[in-house]
């Protein structure tokens, strides 16, 4: 295999701290990086770099790691722009859209959902997303559940059964037997075809008791929990996240001092989707509160049609950084470190030697741009697996 270095990076983000200042991102200034095949083999300072097949020079660019989107909804068909329209005009937003999608998705040809999720992925990928995680739960049947799982399992391999996103239109008046379904035959088609299992637990949605079930059903067939979880209102979600050692709580914006103590005594990440708060004028997560408990943060994007029409981890950066009480720093290690954490990955989400070579070089000499500097495109360059893709 051919080696490569990138040289005369200004800053690397490395997010080691035994490296380079000894912060959490483990910053190395004036850096290089090497990549033999899918694989980082190097990293240090400039001057000290090894001779290798190839070299590019960065002229004084910031790198960091490739962004992990560890919470998003790609298989889908349709749009909710009259939705957003009149939520903006001053409609409160509640759970019950996600039929709109719903209908629209059980319409739409298998084509059509590939090519949308492509469309989405390589719309991340040029902002610099490099892992990204993604549900079904907008079929709610059992062949249209287990079509977006095997769809998306084409694209990732960090797939997430959400049979139990809402109850489905067609069970509305049997919601206990819906919930037989999802923990049964429809639990059958779609375990060979993800690797997570997930839940709305929400006040329109499923109550505790419910979530409870539906996990506890899942993890027995292998699929680790992770759960939608106090994004609408106070409730259970984020007990039963750390209760059952599920991967992430996800939205955490309604927490109590009890929800806070258990994210920072816990296993479970808190990833937190600011996306789906700028989108719907909601109260923002304190991820300040969460991050001095000492809980694990990540930051992802929440993609979906209807409550964070967004693939920018850069705009969720500045969003949390402005409006949620992290230093760019936090914010950083948040959507790379923290979005592996929350996938329980250790290849991805860092430049160190052993790592998956996935590395974006930024258009500016710090990652501290990506929030002062919001809205601008600032991705340079993408390596996903040591191929450069953008």
């Amino acid at each position: 295999m051919t080696t490569t270095a990138v040289t005369h990076i200004a800053s690397l983000v490395t997010n080691d701290p035994s490296l380079g200042n000894g912060t959490p991102l483990g910053l190395i200034q004036d850096a290089a990086v090497v990549i033999e095949g899918d694989r980082i083999v190097w990293t240090g300072e400039s001057s000290k770099a090894p001779a290798t097949d190839n070299v590019l020079d960065a002229a004084g660019r910031a790198m960091i790691p490739g962004f992990v989107d560890s919470h998003s909804h790609l298989v889908f068909a349709g749009d909710r722009t009259q939705e957003f329209n009149a939520r903006m005009s001053g409609q409160p937003y509640t759970a019950g859209g996600i039929r709109t999608t719903v209908a629209a998705t059980r319409q739409a040809t298998d084509e059509q959902l590939s090519a949308n999720v492509a469309r989405y992925l390589a719309e991340a990928l040029r902002q610099g997303t490099t892992t990204f995680e993604t549900k079904s739960g907008y079929g709610l049947t059992v062949e249209d559940e287990a079509r977006a799982l095997r769809i998306a399992s084409r694209h990732t391999d960090e797939v997430t059964y959400l049979g139990a996103h809402i109850v489905s239109p067609d069970y509305a008046d049997d919601p206990a037997g819906y919930v037989d379904l999802v923990t049964g035959p429809m639990l059958d088609a779609c375990a060979p075809h993800a690797r997570w299992i997930d839940v709305f637990c929400e006040r329109g949605a499923f109550d505790g008791d419910q979530a409870r079930a539906i996990l506890t059903a899942g993890r027995a067939k292998g699929l680790h929990p992770r759960i939608h979880a106090n994004q609408l209102t106070y409730g259970p979600g984020v007990q039963l996240a750390v209760e059952l050692d599920a991967a992430s709580a996800d939205h955490c914006t309604h927490l109590t001092d009890a929800d806070v103590d258990a994210l920072g005594q816990g296993n479970t990440v808190a990833t937190l989707l600011p996306g789906a708060e700028f989108s719907t004028r909601a109260a923002w997560p304190d991820a300040r509160r969460l991050l001095d408990a000492g809980a694990t943060v990540a930051l992802s994007t929440d993609c979906n049609p209807g409550s964070s029409f967004t693939s920018s981890l850069p705009f969720c950066i500045a969003l949390a950084v402005r409006d949620m009480g992290m230093t760019p720093d936090e914010a950083l290690w948040s959507a790379t470190a923290g979005g592996a954490a929350a996938l329980r990955r250790t290849d991805i989400g860092r430049i160190t030697p052993g790592a998956r070579a996935d590395l974006v070089l930024l258009d500016a000499p710090s990652h501290v741009h990506l929030a002062y500097r919001p809205g601008v495109p600032l991705v340079s360059a993408v390596w996903r697996g040591g191929e450069r893709v953008e």
